[in-house]
């Protein structure tokens, strides 16, 4: 078999094949042959298809689980037209989740909701095996033995990664949102978790409410706030809604009863 027609057969084979391809597949498809190309042979190939398809709309990309012809990024705003159903937009608290799975694990449940200051809640979980981008990899030995979770292929295929040491490091991520743009446009923060951020911020010290984590599930009931006026709501005895101030009673009371105390004594002097 010519260098020819072996790059010319992994071509087509990496296009059929609609998913990646390991270099031991690929390697499988020549044993038939006489001699059969070595894996060096295969690289060779995969290597001229790389400087053919250079400056093309597609590209031969390598990720966990072999090689794989795709789309480029850069033309990815115009293939979406090709599909009427949009993609799935996932909310803050699943990539949170699974941003802490990502670097941490292997990690459970419970040490997830210690970081994120909030309940993990079941539908995130099931929504991130279903797509096999986590999975279950052992159970820590503590009462209960809770399930450890890490990360799949799946994953790393998904967000074009050949490995876990290819994530960008957590010092240059400022903005999740800023490095992909439109993720939250139809994802609106969970009720939830909004109080909560509205919380933290308008308090110091951000001293968690009784009850335990909050729960970051969209359906949760929003946690009762005190109330606070609005801008430009009256006051009445420094607090809203026309209760009065702890303790203006007893010294408004106490200023009346020095006062008329006052104007007695100083009628019985005129009298």
């Amino acid at each position: 078999m010519t260098p020819e027609l072996r790059t010319q057969a992994v071509e087509a084979a990496l296009l059929a094949a609609g998913r990646a391809l390991s270099l031991d597949e690929l390697v499988g498809l020549f044993e038939e042959e006489a001699p059969p190309p070595t894996r060096r042979e295969i690289r060779e190939s995969i290597d001229a298809l790389r400087e053919l398809w250079e400056g093309r709309g597609l590209e031969l990309a390598e990720v966990a689980s072999g090689y794989r012809m795709q789309v480029r990024a850069s033309h990815a705003r115009w293939m979406t037209r090709l599909w009427a159903e949009r993609p799935p937009r996932y909310t803050r608290a699943l990539l949170e989740t699974l941003a802490l799975i990502a670097y941490r694990q292997p990690i459970t449940r419970g040490q997830i909701e210690d970081v994120r200051g909030v309940s993990v809640s079941t539908s995130t979980i099931k929504t991130l095996v279903d797509r096999e981008w986590i999975r279950i990899v052992g159970h820590r030995e503590v009462p209960g033995r809770p399930a450890l979770y890490g990360t799949t292929k799946r994953f790393l295929d998904h967000f074009n990664l050949r490995s876990l040491e290819e994530l960008p490091a957590l010092q240059a991520i400022r903005d999740i949102e800023g490095m992909v743009p439109d993720l939250f446009r139809s994802a609106p923060l969970p009720a939830a978790a909004a109080n909560a951020e509205s919380q933290d911020g308008s308090s110091e010290g951000g001293a968690r409410p009784a009850g335990g984590a909050a729960n970051d599930d969209e359906d949760a009931p929003a946690p009762s706030v005190p109330p606070f006026p609005s801008p430009g709501a009256p006051m009445t005895d420094g607090m809203p809604g026309g209760a009065p101030v702890p303790g203006a009673s007893e010294s408004t009371t106490g200023r009346a009863g020095h006062e008329a105390q006052g104007e007695g004594g100083k009628a019985e002097t005129a009298r």
